[in-house]
């Protein structure tokens, strides 16, 4: 765990290297409990205000899980699901308890290759089946690869939503307005292009983008004053933390606290005049997915923290405090490659372990 050598405040206080201050898991107030079981490669759970919960999994299955039984729920777009792609996020829209609408982000067939898209649809109560699915977003151009597809759904407090999105595995289109490779974008619920995106009137850059130079965010997460944050995969070291904001650049492939697979330097180095430093980063990398900041409905001493799975370690990072640093690895036995992470309406934490292909909530 490092700080980079420059950073705005915190929340946006820097990351400090305090690796003694981070607490190994040991007897606390909660406990954890099954959810659901059995499932072939989770990637997004999405708890149900009525109880039970809605999954994906990867291979472009939705399921809904309830205390009587798992079932698959049809109607779900065709999905590309060769390595990282398939269906991903499924986030609930604010006012699902009066629309029932949600939103899907998944790896779309494109020709020759892929790319990730984000859908809009109706699950009325007791359905079986999607209804009024929706296309709003799918980047361009796609590409043959498998690989850095994103992919998060947050619906913002104005109610457009933020759809992260890879690079693809192409480092150097994350610094190209002209594709949505390492771009996080931003449309309407309808799929329109908001008039207030940083790019509308840029001539060459395409008008969904928000932020540009991200690598691979698979985790995304609004805090509790409403601003969006990301986890990022890194490469060999330099997983990232960032508060993304309008318009900004986060430097990939140009500045990284990180290094190729190989060992090679990555770009110009760790900061560069005109690009964003994430607010901590982990090195060695953690390979981070899921993100949430958490209320402190059943937890109230946990409001405000920040909770990101690790795909790599098998523990869930706690994250809070100014300067802004990893306070505690939550790690038990079920926390194995920790995928998704999630507040229940009661104020419960949900994580995905694909390691154990389950749902896992903690609760008192």
């Amino acid at each position: 765990m490092r700080f980079p050598k420059s950073c705005t405040n915190f929340l946006l206080a820097c990351a400090l290297s305090l690796a003694a201050a981070v607490t190994a898991t040991a007897q606390q107030d909660w406990q954890i409990q099954p959810v659901v079981t059995d499932l072939d490669t989770p990637w997004a759970v999405a708890p149900l205000p009525e109880g039970g919960a809605l999954v994906t999994e990867r291979d472009g299955r939705l399921l809904h899980a309830t205390r009587e039984d798992l079932r698959e729920i049809g109607g779900v777009p065709r999905v590309a699901t060769q390595g990282q792609g398939g269906l991903l996020d499924i986030t609930l829209a604010r006012d699902f308890e009066q629309t029932r609408t949600l939103f899907l982000t998944y790896a779309k067939p494109q020709g020759g290759g892929s790319g990730t898209a984000l859908a809009r649809a109706i699950f009325p109560q007791g359905a079986t089946q999607l209804e009024d699915v929706i296309e709003l977003f799918a980047m361009k151009p796609g590409s043959s690869g498998s690989r850095h597809f994103g992919s998060r759904v947050v619906e913002a407090p104005d109610g457009t939503l933020f759809v992260t999105i890879g690079d693809r595995g192409d480092r150097p289109a994350a610094q190209d307005l002209s594709r949505h490779n390492g771009t996080i974008v931003r449309v309407t619920r309808d799929g329109r292009i908001p008039a207030d995106n940083p790019f509308v009137n840029q001539a060459g850059a395409l008008p969904e983008i928000w932020s540009y130079g991200h690598r691979n965010p698979q985790g995304a997460g609004l805090d509790l004053q409403g601003n969006l944050w990301t986890a990022e995969h890194g490469a060999r070291g330099g997983d990232e933390v960032n508060l993304v904001k309008r318009g900004a650049n986060y430097g990939w492939p140009v500045i990284s606290y990180g290094v190729h697979y190989s060992g090679a330097k990555i770009g110009e180095g760790t900061s560069k005049p005109g690009m964003e430093q994430p607010v901590f980063y982990w090195d060695p990398s953690i390979a981070p997915s899921g993100l949430l900041v958490y209320s402190g409905k059943m937890f109230p001493d946990w409001r405000g923290h920040m909770f990101v799975g690790s795909l790599k370690f098998d523990y869930i990072s706690r994250l809070s405090g100014s300067p802004f640093r990893e306070v505690e690895q939550i790690r038990t036995p079920h926390t194995s490659r920790v995928r998704d992470i999630v507040e229940a309406p009661d104020g419960s934490i949900w994580f995905i372990s694909v390691g154990e292909g389950a749902v896992f909530r903690i609760t008192r």
